[in-house]
């Protein structure tokens, strides 16, 4: 009787360390799975529970900062009072779709793990992502959830983010299923509405921060400062070659041949002492 007794306890404390363990791959489907199924054992533990009553589920110590409650509601209750439960208002004159009897409310707040499942690019989010969600409870024997939609006939389901401060460019946040993000201001103090259930917060956009502009002025001039001292090397480097070609032609002059110098007419000008050919002059006579 004790070793059974020891092998259960071992198997209990195995499957809740697994799903302790298991909470870093949780995708935000699977996390809802998750918390749907501690607040239905939170009904499931209770002889009778009592229909309009909110439950609060027990969550693992690792979850520390998160809260699951659950309330079970008539359909009937729900057409002519709405449901008042947690922060959301959902208000008289809703249907079910598809109708059923009775339904259950989850209700989740992520608390502090709300920016790790739900992270939204340049926001910066100032209030818990709350959320809630409705399910069929017409059959307590059912093995799977099924989820019901509301209908409320064009009213607004009010979620109230109590002692929340916000500046003008908060916005109320609704995170679909498949990833987007609706976006919606904040009507009325701490109040966001919403025609559907989900999951939702106030967000705030975050500042860009403004380069100094003194790093432009800086590259600038140094960039200019290098262009014009290029071109001031490169003006002095032509000179210096042009000065080399013609000191070159001047040794070349200095070290050739010497000429010798006569008188024609009147000009005295140089002649080689040997030359290939005779001069002609154009008139054909010769100096005398």
């Amino acid at each position: 009787m004790s070793f059974t007794l020891v092998c259960l306890v071992l198997s209990l404390y195995l499957c809740f360390f697994s799903y302790v363990h298991s909470l870093d791959s949780f995708s935000n489907g699977s996390l809802d799975t998750f918390l749907q199924d501690f607040a239905f054992r939170a009904l499931v533990i209770r002889h009778r529970p009592h229909t309009g009553a909110l439950y609060k589920a027990n969550l693992p110590v690792n979850l520390s900062g998160m809260g699951v409650s659950i309330a079970r509601i008539r359909s009937r209750t729900l057409w002519k009072k709405g449901a008042n439960f947690s922060c959301f208002r959902i208000p008289s004159r809703t249907f079910l779709v598809p109708h059923v009897r009775r339904v259950a409310i989850v209700y989740e707040t992520l608390g502090n793990w709300s920016s790790y499942y739900y992270r939204v690019q340049g926001y910066s989010m100032i209030a818990p992502v709350i959320g809630f969600m409705v399910f069929d409870a017409s059959n307590a024997r059912a093995k799977s959830l099924k989820s019901i939609n509301l209908d409320t006939m064009g009213k607004p389901i009010s979620i109230h983010f109590p002692n929340l401060k916000y500046p003008d460019s908060a916005r109320c946040a609704a995170f679909n299923s498949n990833g987007t993000v609706d976006f919606s201001p904040i009507m009325f103090s701490n109040v966001c509405y919403t025609s559907n259930q989900g999951h939702f917060s106030v967000l705030v956009p975050l500042k860009r921060e403004k380069r100094p502009w003194y790093p432009w002025v800086i590259g600038v001039v140094l960039g200019f400062g290098m262009l014009v001292l290029s071109g001031y090397f490169g003006l002095v480097l032509l000179k210096v070659l042009k000065t080399k070609r013609v000191q070159a032609m001047e040794r070349q002059a200095d070290e050739g041949e010497i000429l010798d110098s006569r008188w024609v007419n009147c000009s005295k000008m140089p002649s080689a002492t040997v030359t290939r050919t005779q001069p002609v002059l154009e008139n054909g006579v010769f100096p005398q």
